[in-house]
């Protein structure tokens, strides 16, 4: 281990082989942290904290401070942050509020500057969130999500995977699978089609997908018949299967 001088490292604290801990930072009780872990100065870490494998934290992220909700009550919650993850400076990640409960954050995600993940967020794996993003309450994030600079997503909303949310965009209604929104409210402008080329999605299920996202935006039935006749006249694929069960428990809506 490499531990600054200034820094404070509790002894309750469990450290594996080659972190580092840079000036200043501070490292609360019960926190758990994994090898390889680097983490920059003036970062203060709370307790039940865990953060995995060679995850990089750079100055000034504040991980593990109680939710920014009313009605928190002091029950035992904490943060989970896979392996590999990029978080930038000033980055808040906060506790969940429930007893029992953890906001959760995956494995190789990108989480630039000043983005802040509130109180029972889920962050999948692969994500991207652009500096100054913001993640209310409850927020899940599918595997491959790109968020752009600024962008404010509303509570309980889901983004789907391989979705990607232009900069500055407001976000109230979930955000389908595979899709390119932005707006204010965000609202649907088609495909992915660079994400999905990227992650190794056949041509086969891009042009299913083109026609699902026909039938649900463009037929003018409800919800309900339009998710009968996806199923009913495009084959059943992974993705197919992933877009009509993302529908289908939509609470928030789906942006149009």
């Amino acid at each position: 281990m490499k531990i600054h001088p200034t820094a404070i490292v509790s002894k309750k604290a469990h450290l594996e082989k080659g972190v580092e801990v840079g000036p200043y930072s501070v490292i609360a009780d019960r926190v758990k942290i994994a090898k390889g872990v680097v983490i920059g100065s003036f970062c203060d870490i709370k307790s039940d904290v865990t953060i995995g494998e060679c995850t990089r934290i750079f100055t000034g992220a504040a991980i593990g401070n109680i939710p920014q909700d009313l009605k928190y009550d002091g029950a035992k919650s904490s943060v989970a942050i896979g392996k590999n993850n990029i978080i930038r400076e000033y980055v808040t990640i906060n506790l969940s509020t429930a007893e029992g409960s953890c906001t959760l954050v995956g494995d190789s995600n990108l989480i630039m500057a000043y983005s802040h993940v509130a109180h029972d967020c889920v962050v999948g794996s692969n994500c991207i969130i652009a500096n100054g993003g913001t993640l209310a309450g409850h927020v899940t994030l599918e595997d491959r999500v790109v968020i752009g600079g600024l962008v404010a997503v509303h509570q309980f909303v889901r983004l789907g995977a391989m979705s990607i949310v232009g900069g500055c965009s407001k976000v109230v209604t979930d955000i389908p699978p595979y899709s390119t929104c932005d707006g204010h409210p965000a609202k649907f402008y088609g495909l992915n089609l660079i994400g999905l080329k990227r992650a190794g999605v056949s041509k086969e299920a891009i042009r299913d997908l083109k026609a699902a996202y026909k039938i649900f935006f463009q037929s003018g039935l409800n919800k309900k018949h339009a998710i009968e006749e996806i199923k009913k006249t495009i084959p059943s694929s992974p993705e197919i299967n992933h877009l009509v069960k993302f529908i289908s428990t939509s609470e928030r809506g789906i942006c149009h």
